[in-house]
């Protein structure tokens, strides 16, 4: 396995960090339940091959995640840096607290190493998190008694508004989206690895999407026989910006091949990653779609987000990545780095033609993409 700093906590951080958001099921008595001792051998499995990083949340897998990465980590728990979550639901310190004791219970432990606020923006932390008597306070109160080790967050905002997070000098690391098809993280990650924190990446593979056969990605390294999801870990692992790469691993078999990339000592060479960059444009440029987003279609009146609509078609077209492209079109217009509408609120009107520099028939590749992934 290797290791890396931690940021400024003098934290050697492996690779490879177990998530505990897809433990294995079984089904008792009809019922799909958590598999509780499965769980706990893939989980130990993944520290005898060098993991020491395992996250979790108070929600994942029905609320049986920190229960379970509790027991699993009995007899590791000196050895291994646990991570968890906190909701931020309100402004009350006090009610911060109590969630926070309420994890220390359910993972049987005393302190936690990274504790996160969960999910958090910009629009968070001003208005709920650093206020008198808020969540904020409370976590420092909580590091001082030593419940907490470090205070972290996790991200899914805007870039801009990760490096704002990152310049408040409050958190010692960031757990935030990035893979080979979602860079949009890419210089804000640099910025705060600059800055002295941890950096944690989710979903390096996509959450298994990118893992799915594509002869497209299998290809972007010519010579190199690289599974689409090896790809895929490697090249966030290449970032010297990542600490460490968050899998969600729900069997053995998982665990063994992720742990084997991460243990790997040849990352992908510079050169490799721009053949990578120049592989996955030309593969657009062969699209029949071809945007740049460039955004001079934007705005739309009717708010449809042309150039987010054409890349998520693109995970489909150029790279086979149906399902996945399906799930991101789903999430057009829920939060706030995905605004606007998905292609089905086109009207046809044609005005985003009339300033197209790449000549696109927008208004048939929205429909087709509204067909495709609707």
């Amino acid at each position: 396995m290797q290791y890396h700093p931690f940021g400024q906590t003098g934290i050697q951080i492996s690779a490879l960090g177990f998530g505990a958001m897809r433990l294995p099921t079984a089904t008792i008595n009809g019922q799909r339940v958590y598999d509780t001792q499965e769980s706990i051998r893939i989980i130990r499995r993944a520290f005898e091959l060098g993991v020491n990083y395992v996250d979790t949340a108070p929600y994942y897998c029905d609320g049986d995640s920190e229960i379970i990465v509790g027991q699993a980590l009995k007899g590791w728990r000196d050895r291994v840096y646990l991570s968890t979550k906190n909701p931020v639901e309100n402004s009350s310190g006090a009610d911060w607290r109590r969630r926070l004791e309420k994890s220390l219970t359910k993972l049987s432990t005393d302190w936690i190493d990274f504790y996160h606020m969960w999910g958090i923006g910009w629009k968070d932390y001003e208005e709920d998190i650093n206020v008198a008597d808020g969540p904020l306070a409370a976590a420092f109160k909580a590091k001082e008694e030593g419940l907490i080790k470090h205070i972290s967050f996790s991200f899914h905002d805007k870039p801009e508004n990760l490096i704002k997070l990152v310049d408040t000098g409050h958190f010692e690391s960031v757990l935030c989206q990035y893979n080979l098809l979602d860079r949009a993280n890419e210089a804000a990650i640099a910025h705060a690895h600059a800055k002295g924190l941890g950096v944690v990446i989710m979903g390096p593979v996509g959450g298994g999407r990118l893992g799915a056969p594509s002869a497209a990605i299998e290809q972007l390294l010519p010579g190199k026989r690289l599974s689409s999801a090896e790809l895929a870990l490697r090249f966030v692992l290449t970032n010297p910006n990542v600490s460490c790469a968050l899998s969600g691993m729900g069997s053995l078999q998982m665990v063994e091949e992720n742990a084997a990339v991460a243990s790997d000592d040849s990352p992908l060479s510079p050169d490799e990653v721009e053949r990578i960059n120049v592989s996955m444009e030309e593969n657009k440029k062969m699209a029949d779609l071809y945007c740049t987003g460039c955004n001079y279609c934007m705005p739309c009146p009717f708010e449809v987000n042309i150039p987010l609509n054409f890349q998520i078609m693109n995970y489909h077209r150029v790279y086979g990545l149906t399902q996945y492209a399906r799930e991101q079109y789903k999430a057009i217009g829920t939060n706030d780095w995905m605004k606007g509408k998905n292609a089905a609120a086109c009207t046809e009107c044609g005005l985003c033609e009339t300033k197209c520099p790449q000549k696109i028939q927008i208004r048939k590749q929205l429909k087709e993409t509204a067909q495709a992934l609707g």
